[in-house]
Protein backbone atom coordinates (compact mmCIF):
# COMPACT_ATOMS: atom_id res chain seq x y z
CA UNK A 1 0.00 0.00 0.00
CA UNK A 2 1.26 3.44 -0.91
CA UNK A 3 2.43 5.50 2.07
CA UNK A 4 0.11 8.40 1.25
CA UNK A 5 -2.90 6.09 1.01
CA UNK A 6 -1.97 4.47 4.28
CA UNK A 7 -1.59 7.87 5.98
CA UNK A 8 -4.98 8.95 4.62
CA UNK A 9 -6.68 5.77 5.82
CA UNK A 10 -5.07 6.17 9.23
CA UNK A 11 -6.37 9.73 9.47
CA UNK A 12 -9.89 8.57 8.57
CA UNK A 13 -9.90 6.37 11.64
CA UNK A 14 -8.02 8.80 13.85
CA UNK A 15 -10.62 11.55 13.50
CA UNK A 16 -13.32 9.11 14.67
CA UNK A 17 -11.59 8.45 17.99
CA UNK A 18 -12.35 10.19 21.26
CA UNK A 19 -9.70 12.31 23.00
CA UNK A 20 -8.76 9.55 25.51
CA UNK A 21 -8.53 7.02 22.67
CA UNK A 22 -6.26 9.36 20.72
CA UNK A 23 -4.03 9.81 23.78
CA UNK A 24 -3.82 6.05 24.20
CA UNK A 25 -2.95 5.54 20.54
CA UNK A 26 -0.34 8.30 20.73
CA UNK A 27 1.24 6.57 23.74
CA UNK A 28 1.45 3.30 21.78
CA UNK A 29 2.92 5.03 18.72
CA UNK A 30 5.57 6.79 20.82
CA UNK A 31 6.55 3.50 22.43
CA UNK A 32 6.87 1.78 19.05
CA UNK A 33 9.17 4.55 17.82
CA UNK A 34 11.27 4.51 21.01
CA UNK A 35 11.68 0.73 20.86
CA UNK A 36 12.63 0.94 17.20
CA UNK A 37 15.22 3.64 17.91
CA UNK A 38 16.67 1.64 20.81
CA UNK A 39 16.94 -1.48 18.68
CA UNK A 40 18.65 0.42 15.89
CA UNK A 41 21.06 2.23 18.17
CA UNK A 42 22.89 -0.81 19.55
CA UNK A 43 25.92 -2.05 17.65
CA UNK A 44 26.61 -5.71 17.06
CA UNK A 45 29.68 -5.34 19.26
CA UNK A 46 27.57 -4.00 22.14
CA UNK A 47 25.00 -6.73 21.61
CA UNK A 48 27.69 -9.43 21.71
CA UNK A 49 29.24 -7.86 24.82
CA UNK A 50 25.88 -7.96 26.61
CA UNK A 51 25.39 -11.60 25.60
CA UNK A 52 28.87 -12.48 26.89
CA UNK A 53 28.17 -10.71 30.19
CA UNK A 54 24.88 -12.55 30.58
CA UNK A 55 26.56 -15.89 29.86
CA UNK A 56 29.21 -15.11 32.49
CA UNK A 57 26.49 -14.32 35.05
CA UNK A 58 24.78 -17.61 34.22
CA UNK A 59 28.06 -19.53 34.53
CA UNK A 60 28.52 -17.96 37.98
CA UNK A 61 25.04 -19.02 39.10
CA UNK A 62 23.36 -15.67 38.48
CA UNK A 63 20.01 -17.04 37.31
CA UNK A 64 16.75 -18.46 38.61
CA UNK A 65 15.05 -21.63 37.53
CA UNK A 66 11.36 -22.26 37.86
CA UNK A 67 12.19 -24.75 40.61
CA UNK A 68 14.06 -22.13 42.66
CA UNK A 69 11.64 -19.35 41.92
CA UNK A 70 8.45 -21.24 42.71
CA UNK A 71 9.56 -23.80 45.27
CA UNK A 72 7.15 -22.27 47.81
CA UNK A 73 4.26 -23.65 45.73
CA UNK A 74 5.24 -27.25 46.52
Amino acid sequence: MDAILLDNEFMEYLIKLSQPEKKSLLFVAKNFVELKEEAESISIEQYNKEIDEAMTRMDNGGFYTHDKQFNWLS
